[in-house]
């Protein structure tokens, strides 16, 4: 006699259905904990973003005719058609981000003493203009967040972190929060990007680590899988270091230059942005070897 009977088929109806509503639960929760990772609008916009290929970086922004670090300085680079700007990012006394290249904060600004040892309300009262011309008198110390909510969204930036590890994690998530994940990356050594990595693997890293001009700062920065590298000091650069870096596909910096023969000769060899201090010059070096000037372009605000 067979076994088969209505409770029998009814039983395995309900376990079927219950079966598929566990899965349907299950990745419905999956769905939400991994939305982070998967694509979403944001991530579709930055897609659709054309970076310069090669260009000019204005060094702390237009940092010979303006404050550098300020937000007058990158106004400027940005008129000017830069495509790539760097800055530097330190910590406060009570753990906020703001840019400073020195340690302390005599040269730039009408305080004394670390950087480190004010709050951001106190480094927010000190003139950071003055110093460079009186035109610029009230200019402040910006914080990240100020520069980043600023910038196109089709400018590199080149964050130059002035700390380690705690400083690396806390801007990685300023950047990935104001997605500027696709443009802007960090420039640091191997502790800081690993501290960086660790908030987001997708962040951008330039390796600063033991940074020269030579062939093992080449292959380490091939082997730390970074995506930018910053070549320092020396009157030229190899075009077969510049190749095997780009046959790897890492981005290539050079620190620094104001000499428009130079910047040619760099240019010619493969180096694709040279950090610059007279950007307004040699803006026109990259003009005569046929460089368009970057037209800026502004993520839309939500309504």
């Amino acid at each position: 006699m067979p076994h088969d009977s209505p409770c029998l088929g009814f039983q395995f109806l309900m376990s079927h259905r219950t079966r598929k509503l566990h899965k349907i639960v299950f990745w419905t929760i999956c769905g939400i904990i991994l939305a982070p990772a998967c694509p979403s609008r944001a991530a579709d916009d930055a897609a659709k973003i054309t970076m310069p290929q090669r260009g000019i970086c204005a060094h702390r922004g237009a940092s010979d005719s303006h404050p550098e670090n300020t937000l007058a300085a990158f106004r400027e680079a940005i008129r000017l058609g830069a495509h790539m700007i760097e800055f530097d990012v330190a910590l406060t006394k009570d753990g906020e981000l703001v840019l400073m290249h020195d340690k302390t904060l005599d040269r730039t600004t009408n305080g004394t003493g670390p950087v480190s040892a004010h709050t951001l309300a106190q480094l927010r009262k000190l003139d950071a203009g003055r110093w460079k011309h009186p035109r610029f008198q009230g200019e402040r110390i910006p914080t990240l967040d100020e520069a980043l909510q600023m910038m196109p969204v089709n400018i590199w930036l080149n964050v130059h972190l002035k700390g380690g590890p705690a400083l690396a994690e806390k801007t990685a998530r300023r950047i990935v929060a104001q997605k500027r994940r696709h443009q802007a990356f960090l420039a640091c050594g191997k502790q800081a990007a690993e501290a960086a990595k660790r908030v987001d693997p997708q962040i951008l890293i330039c390796n600063m680590e033991r940074q020269a001009n030579n062939r093992q700062y080449v292959d380490e920065t091939i082997a730390a899988q970074a995506d930018f590298i910053q070549l320092y000091r020396g009157k030229s650069v190899s075009p077969e270091h510049t190749k095997r870096l780009s046959l790897h596909r890492v981005r290539i910096n050079y620190c620094c230059s104001n000499e428009a023969e130079q910047i040619q000769a760099l240019f010619a060899a493969g180096v694709e942005f040279p950090l610059v201090d007279r950007l307004s010059d040699m803006m026109r070096v990259a003009d005569d070897i046929g460089i368009a000037r970057l037209q800026p372009q502004y993520r839309k605000r939500d309504p």
